[in-house]
């Protein structure tokens, strides 16, 4: 094939697989951004500048993990415990991107790294679903991810300008998205007696602590302990 064909055959490509993940984000889109708007607005009421605000959407990048810094940051917790909260919480990004493995293994590790770092749920979902059907293609997880992370951002900044004009956000309800957020993705979970039980722990591991160890280390606390019972009780819980 002349060299000039071949480019423009590439290219073509590109932005044939570019626009799929493009389309495949539309329906992220639709929830990022209310859903970043409330971030952006109670950023600015915890106290972050508009550019602290954003920044922390394109370096962060992660929906529940920016409403808890934002929370414990605004209650005065220590930076070193918002930090290992915040790890925690993501620390399922790991196994998404090990789920991606053996579909991207051919290519470049500092192409992966790139795409590892814009895993979010929702981008996780659609691209495994994807594959059911699709070869995996740099270009659609380009589209998908550029187009998922950019809404993201702009509805940060979107609700980091109207933070101050709202005022008080509790108003609007702005204040529930955290929980609201946190009990969807809650309900997604519990599919069988198994993932039941770890909630149920979690729920009275987190009382149980807090009423004896004031402070916020009572959900962190609660995580752990509920995880390691769910993996020591799971043969049995398979079983039942």
């Amino acid at each position: 094939m002349h060299p000039q064909a071949e480019a423009s055959t590439l290219e073509e490509n590109f932005s044939f697989y570019f626009t799929q993940g493009f389309r495949a984000a539309l329906p992220i889109v639709l929830g990022y951004l209310p859903l970043g708007f409330a971030y952006g607005v109670l950023a600015r009421e915890a106290g972050f500048s508009l550019w602290e605000t954003v920044l922390l959407s394109v370096f962060l990048y992660a929906g529940s993990g920016q409403f808890i810094a934002v929370s414990l940051f605004s209650n005065g917790v220590a930076l070193a415990a918002i930090i290992f909260t915040v790890f925690l919480v993501n620390l399922r990004h790991l196994l998404f991107s090990a789920s991606f493995v053996p579909h991207l293994r051919r290519f470049k590790p500092a192409v992966l790294a790139l795409l590892a770092a814009e895993i979010t749920d929702e981008t996780f979902a659609v691209a495994i679903s994807h594959y059911a059907d699709h070869d995996p293609r740099l270009p659609y997880h380009f589209g998908l991810h550029l187009t998922a992370h950019s809404s993201w951002v702009l509805a940060s900044l979107l609700g980091g300008l109207a933070g101050n004009l709202i005022g008080d956000p509790a108003r609007f309800g702005f204040n529930f998205a955290l929980p609201a957020m946190f009990i969807i993705l809650l309900v997604m979970q519990l599919k069988d007696k198994k993932t039941l039980l770890v909630a149920g722990l979690a729920a009275i591991f987190s009382v149980a602590i807090a009423m004896v160890w004031p402070g916020n280390w009572n959900i962190i606390l609660a995580t752990v302990l509920a995880a390691t019972l769910g993996v020591i009780l799971e043969p049995w819980t398979g079983k039942s």
